[in-house]
Order: C-alpha cells, then structure tokens, then sequence
C-alpha cells in the first residue's frame, strides 16, 4: 500500500511579500532585496551573524527555512530544492572581483557561494542538519521528480520530513517557495497541490 504524506507548512518570498500558510508576514517589502532581507532577517528576531556574510541565494533559502524550521524539533529532515539560474548571481560577482583593476585576487568569500547547494549547506548549519540533501538546476519547477524523490526519501526512511522547493535568485529577480512534507498536514503532497504553490 502506497503511503500518503501531507504538506505540513509553506511559504512564499518575492517580490510581492511574504506569505506563511498563505498568510500575510508582517516584513518591510522593497524591491532591492539588499533591505528587504536585511529588514525581514530583524523581524524575525533571530540572532545568527554569519546571515550577513551569505549571498543573496543562500540568505533567500535562509529565510524561507527560517520561517518553516525555527520551532522544528526534528533533525532528520532532508533538503530537496531547486531553481533556474544556479548560482549565476554569485558567479557574475566572482567574475567580477578576478578582473576588477582594484584587485588582483578572486574573493574567497564570494568564491564560497558559486554552488547553488551551499544554500542547503547554510540551512543545515543553522538547523543543525545531517540528513539527505540535493540541488537541482532545470528550466522550471520539476513537480514530478520533486515530489517522486522526496516520497523515496521518507519510504526508505531516509528521513522523517522533507523541506523542498523553489530558490530562484538573478540581478534582484527572486522567488522562494518553500514546503514541508511529512506524515500529517493540511495539504496532500500530490502534483496538484505543489503546482498551485508554485504559481
């Protein structure tokens, strides 16, 4: 018998705003996402300095699992997200420090940041993590192979829950939809209701 598992919680961030469960958060909403993330990070009254040193990918995935991991009490949760552009953003900025006339040197803080994974790396840190994780990079959200994968994942028992979706960040263009799976929740965890909240 095929098990059924559910989506427990979910979120939004673009540049539209905040949305948790489809609810409203109370954030500074602007379009250079510098200030909204800085002033979003404060609102949720979290203190974790090394937020400051990430890139804009990884401070975007951040926030997402922030909104969905803070009271989490269980640690066996995989990672399965995706996005369009890699981490094109970080990479145009490495590029740059290699041939600016100012330096003769690439930046290894920016250097850390040009793999699109290293958002899961600073998720698992944070929520102290040691579970099954996976980046992919496709043209659009794969609902198929996304819920497909996370359901091998919590059949094999690889894991309790699975925090999967969508981190797109480019030159200030950005989406997040974030989801949490696991046995009870509100939402099934089927092809329709995880390509609604991509819409």
């Amino acid at each position: 018998m095929e098990r059924k598992y559910h989506i427990s919680k979910h979120c939004r961030i673009d540049h539209h705003g905040v949305l948790y469960n489809g609810q409203p958060l109370s954030a500074e909403i602007s379009t250079e996402f510098s200030i909204f993330s800085k002033a979003f990070y404060y609102s949720l009254g979290t203190t974790y300095p090394k937020f400051f040193k990430m890139d804009n990918l990884s401070k975007l995935a951040w926030l997402g699992a922030e909104i969905l991991l803070k009271e989490e009490l269980s640690k066996n949760i995989a990672i399965v997200l995706s996005n369009r552009s890699s981490s094109y953003d970080t990479d145009l900025k490495h590029i740059h420090t290699i041939s600016s006339t100012e330096q003769y040197y690439p930046s290894p803080a920016i250097f850390v940041y040009t793999l699109p994974n290293v958002c899961i790396g600073e998720i698992a840190i944070r929520h102290h993590l040691q579970t099954e994780n996976i980046f992919f990079v496709s043209e659009q959200f794969d609902s198929q192979l996304t819920v497909n994968y996370c359901n091998y994942l919590l059949n094999s028992n690889r894991a309790e829950k699975v925090l999967c979706g969508w981190v797109e960040y480019l030159e200030e263009n950005y989406k997040l939809v974030l989801y949490l799976v696991e046995k009870t929740g509100n939402l099934a965890h089927d092809l329709n209701v995880v390509r609604q909240l991509m819409l």
